[in-house]
């Protein structure tokens, strides 16, 4: 569907009204359904933000595979691994390739979607190394054997190059949040803060998905 399509669509259906925004209460999130909210940092978390799960992908970076090393490299326990390895396995982050017949066992490797989460992982590690390394320093450098000299990451601008600040950046509403905004302003109902609106827009956001659901059938 193309975007124009769905932005009328989504407007069509905003006038079924959205769920009414308690400016005292709020909204009660559980963490399990945390990839409901309107917000892509909230949907990522859902996938690795438990506990352990960025400490398997980083040994996945450093090439482990196998699930008796991720065990002992780790020192997680095995229940609790197994529970985290399936998890990225099911998120498309891993995918598992058997590696012996008899008994059959799997390799976890990073998929695409996994490899993508390196830039996340150097950023978080570089930001370890300003403000939580202490005295002896970063305990990792990392390398860029292209230029051949000492790296870290940097976050700039697609379009100018400039480096990324909190001040110097706006968000701009998707498609789902302004339709959200604008259902709330129809029924003159409360319009949540921006730091509110991805969990105040999720009830909105499931409803429209099911009714798309179903008319696509």
């Amino acid at each position: 569907m193309k975007i124009s399509n769905f932005a009328r669509q989504y407007a069509e259906y905003a006038s079924m009204g959205a769920t009414p925004w308690d400016q005292q209460a709020g909204v009660l999130v559980k963490w399990d359904n945390i990839d409901e909210q309107v917000c892509s940092v909230a949907r990522a978390l859902a996938v690795v933000g438990e506990r352990w799960t960025l400490l398997i992908v980083r040994d996945a970076f450093k090439g482990t595979r196998r699930f008796d090393d991720f065990h002992r490299n780790l020192g997680v326990t095995r229940h609790r691994l197994t529970e985290r390895l399936n998890g990225l396995v099911d998120a498309g982050v891993m995918i598992k390739v058997p590696y012996t017949n008899r008994p059959v066992r799997y390799e976890y490797r990073l998929t695409r979607k996994g490899l993508g989460l390196y830039p996340v992982l150097l950023t978080l590690s570089h930001w370890g190394d300003e403000w939580l390394a202490g005295q002896d320093g970063a305990p990792t450098a990392y390398w860029h054997t292209r230029c051949g000299k000492l790296t870290a990451p940097r976050v700039t601008c697609a379009e100018c190059g400039d480096p990324l600040k909190p001040e110097e950046v706006a968000p701009r509403h998707g498609v789902v949040l302004e339709a959200y905004v604008q259902a709330c302003r129809d029924n003159n109902d409360a319009i949540p803060s921006e730091a509110a609106l991805p969990a105040a827009a999720a009830d909105f956001n499931q409803r429209w998905l099911a009714q798309h659901s179903e008319e696509s059938k």
